[in-house]
């Protein structure tokens, strides 16, 4: 561990508990950012072969509602995992 990274944790551990979840929401927050950008280049990347192999592009409304299913997918995902759920 560098010198940095040790005085960073110091001062993490010297912040009351409210900032600190305020530093966890900031550092979730960048992680998330990096995901989604990493996901945007793999993205690009394959653009080119989707083009060439004659994949039609999908519209507008066609990406919203491919988002708007998946998003529901994963709520019901999400509710079928927690405690308590019906799972009849």
């Amino acid at each position: 561990m560098s010198m940095t990274d040790q005085v960073l944790i110091e001062t993490l551990r010297s912040l009351p508990a409210q900032q600190r979840a305020e530093v966890e929401d900031f550092v979730e927050f960048l992680a998330a950012k990096a995901k989604k950008r990493a996901a945007w280049v793999r993205l690009l990347a394959i653009a080119p072969a989707l083009e060439a192999a004659g994949v039609a592009l999908m519209s507008e409304d066609e990406v919203a509602a491919e988002i708007k299913a998946a998003r529901a997918a994963r709520r019901a995902r999400m509710q079928a995992a927690e405690p308590g759920a019906d799972r009849s």
